[in-house]
């Protein structure tokens, strides 16, 4: 395997997905988002007691005979779950990580709308984060974590730790939903095929909420983020002021490193 998208959650790695799924030359795993790197059971057998990764798992999820040039997988967890990125650092190190970020207070509120939506949130937003906030943030890798899942300096430390600079491409997903066409061609390039024209936007998983963040919210939640921004910008070399409460919205191009 080539490459693996790993971008934060509720920021854009579906609509990534469908646009490298037209590409006749890229082969992705028939499963999306099989969560392989970030399940214990791939790795240590509870009826063995052995540890050892199964990679006849993640390689069987792809299509017998498919003619690729490079293969890969979108699975937006293993940015953030404990271990995955170690695990992928193992499997290859040279594999190439595209990562796609989104405003902080947006993709937290969008993992409490979707979360809402399925009846796995009681509270209201700030009450979530109030309740994040009290849990602890390395609590419960796969619980709500809005905050954790936020925090986007600690988890890009950990990519550019355990892989070269320039194996790691970087987008925004506010100048990706604007305009994708450019970003795609580029991480055709950043991954060795052919730029391909014709592609289709399919714009799946558009948030339909069932009401928009208010000031309040809003306030609350990019005062716990405006921190790690600041580091974010620092470490890309990004401007993200149209990240911070009550900026205008920037038109940063995604930038690989």
């Amino acid at each position: 395997m080539d490459f693996i998208v790993a971008g934060v959650q509720k920021a854009g790695t579906t609509a990534i997905h469908d646009f490298l799924a037209q590409h006749p030359q890229i082969a992705l795993l028939r499963d999306q988002a099989l969560h392989f790197f970030d399940k214990e059971e791939h790795f240590c057998s509870s009826r063995t007691g052995l540890c050892a990764p199964d990679y006849r798992i993640l390689h069987g999820n792809f299509d017998p005979g498919w003619r690729w040039r490079v293969a890969g997988e979108v699975t937006a967890d293993y940015l953030y779950y404990p271990g995955a990125l170690e695990r992928i650092a193992q499997y290859s190190p040279q594999m190439k990580l595209i990562v796609s970020l989104r405003n902080p207070t947006e993709r937290a509120f969008s993992q409490w709308n979707m979360r809402r939506e399925k009846n796995r949130e009681p509270l209201e937003f700030i009450d979530a984060l109030k309740r994040d906030q009290e849990i602890g943030l390395s609590k419960n890798p796969r619980g709500n974590a809005y905050i954790a899942r936020s925090l986007y300096t600690p988890q890009l430390e950990k990519v550019f730790n355990l892989f070269a600079r320039e194996q790691v491409f970087v987008l925004k997903y506010e100048t990706f939903r604007t305009d994708p066409f450019p970003i795609i061609d580029r991480i055709f390039d950043f991954i060795g095929v052919s730029q391909k024209s014709g592609l289709k936007n399919k714009q799946r998983n558009v948030g339909s909420y069932s009401r928009k963040l208010t000031p309040q919210e809003r306030e609350y939640a990019a005062a716990l983020f405006a921190e790690d921004i600041a580091k974010v910008e620092k470490l890309l070399g990004w401007d993200c002021g149209d990240w911070r409460f009550n900026s205008p919205v920037s038109n940063v191009a995604a930038a690989p490193l």
